[in-house]
């Protein structure tokens, strides 16, 4: 909808429409009707995509003889000026010319006269949105991709680094077991990696091509589609005239795509937030990430993870909206579907910077390793290796779940952990621990003896952290 700025002004004015549509019609559309049915003010992000395809479009039409040479080259000079028109700030953008395909149009007839009435000839402007919004989103993908990218870059560089910094892993946010921090990275670098995967296999799908297709019915013209779709680099074209000009699931894959992303990102954000506050006290935040308080001045807040944190309600809430759009239009096209550009749009915008927030702030991040290690030292994380030095021994698990529990219940009794017992204190919960189960009870031992495929040991996170970098330069090559 156009702004409410925008639509105030049309009620105080006397404005009438002039429609290029308009030789149907006996009256000129209100004006109040024309703000609000209006898309331009929020389309005309997308004229690029639409030069783009009105171009492709004139050089098809002459390819097959409906438009003359001189008419193609006349609408693709015209485009070009338009284009660069729009760029510098020149083009006057029109309310009652409804959106960016009739404000581009009307110019370019102005410009050249009849070839620019000539352009829409074999097509309307429902096959030419969907193929506006495809060619945006196709786009917007490319730019994200190489937004996480980056991302995943930053964590498997870090994760590397911070190979051998130990730090509690939680369940429940209580402290589990031992791990380390470039093992606690890698879990996110693998969950962006699955987000990264789903774009790029939600970009498939919405590399298809609706031109062509015109109203619902496709024309009578002897359109080239697969002509006109290799120009604009689509895969193919549509296969069905009805679906193309109707459906909007691949924006919906794509929101959805966006909510898990943001979701991953949100978890990551929480994190941050925790471990940055005085009671984990586990890394600094960049100042220049950061924002202080009004009143308290000791406060450095961390409003960048926090604000990342939020948006995703915003983007959940941009795919519910979509959803709800689709639910119950009949096909073929119908003018529900001017909603589904400000969410998809917001969606691009809210994610992109999210996006690019994390990119930069992830490889700036400060670990205060020691502090890391003193919290792996309480909550008796070393308890399920006990429980696996009896089984080594021949105890069943279930026995030595409960002997080792014992222990542990004597730790919290005296305060202590229980690498901080002596032998003789361990041996009264069974005789068959001796002097070795310090080995096992020390943090390094712990997470050096998860030498498994996708463990925590050191090693195991080295190689897991050279992988993650060949596999983030493999994309960025491709």
């Amino acid at each position: 909808m156009a702004s409410f700025f925008n639509l105030t002004e049309y009620l105080m004015s006397d404005t009438q429409t002039n429609k290029t549509w308009g030789g149907r019609f006996t009256e000129s559309t209100d004006a109040f009707v024309a703000a609000f049915t209006a898309s331009v003010d929020f389309d005309r992000r997308m004229y690029r995509q639409d030069i783009a395809g009105s171009i492709a479009h004139a050089r098809m039409l002459a390819r097959v003889g409906v438009l003359s040479p001189q008419d193609c080259e006349a609408i693709v000079q015209g485009l070009e000026t338009i284009r660069a028109e729009i760029e510098r700030g020149e083009f006057v953008w029109s309310v009652e010319l409804e959106d960016v395909h009739m404000n581009i149009e009307a110019r370019l007839t102005a410009r050249i006269g009849d070839a620019g009435k000539r352009l829409h000839t074999g097509r309307s402007r429902n096959d030419q949105v969907a193929t506006d919004i495809r060619l945006y989103l196709r786009d917007a993908i490319d730019i994200l991709l190489g937004e996480i990218a980056r991302l995943l870059g930053g964590l498997a560089t870090m994760a590397a680094r911070e190979a051998d910094t130990i730090m509690p892993g939680f369940t429940h946010l209580q402290v589990a077991q031992p791990v380390t921090f470039g093992h606690h990275l890698l879990a996110w670098f693998e969950m962006l990696k699955r987000d990264y995967e789903r774009l790029v296999d939600a970009r498939k799908r919405v590399n298809v091509m609706p031109l062509g297709a015109a109203a619902l019915a496709g024309t009578s013209y002897p359109l080239d589609r697969h002509y006109t779709a290799q120009l604009l680099d689509f895969a193919a074209p549509c296969a069905n005239s009805l679906d193309a000009v109707s459906d909007r699931d691949f924006a919906i894959e794509f929101t959805a795509a966006a909510a898990l992303l943001m979701t991953h990102l949100s978890r990551m954000a929480e994190e941050l937030v925790l471990w940055s506050s005085a009671q984990f006290d586990f890394v600094d935040l960049p100042d220049r990430f950061c924002t202080g308080s009004s009143i308290m001045p000791q406060k450095k807040n961390p409003d960048v993870p926090e604000l990342v944190r939020g948006k995703v309600g915003r983007v959940n809430g941009h795919l519910i909206a979509l959803l709800t759009l689709m639910k119950s239009q009949p096909l073929a096209y119908n003018k529900d579907n001017q909603e589904d550009k400000e969410p998809l749009f917001d969606t691009v915008d809210t994610v992109l910077g999210c996006l690019r927030a994390f990119a930069d702030m992830i490889p700036a991040l400060r670990p205060k390793r020691d502090r890391m290690l003193q919290a792996a030292r309480r909550g008796f994380a070393t308890a399920t290796d006990l429980a696996d030095y009896l089984v080594r021994k021949g105890v069943p698990f279930r026995d030595a779940h409960e002997i080792v529990g014992k222990a542990v219940r004597l730790g919290v009794d005296s305060g202590r952990d229980l690498a901080e017992m002596s032998l003789a204190e361990l041996q009264q919960f069974s005789a068959l621990i001796e002097e070795d189960v310090f080995l096992v009870l020390s943090l390094e031992g712990s997470v050096a003896a998860r030498d498994v495929l996708g463990g925590t040991a050191p090693n195991r996170v080295r190689e897991a952290a050279a992988l993650a970098q060949a596999w983030v330069a493999e994309v960025v090559r491709s």
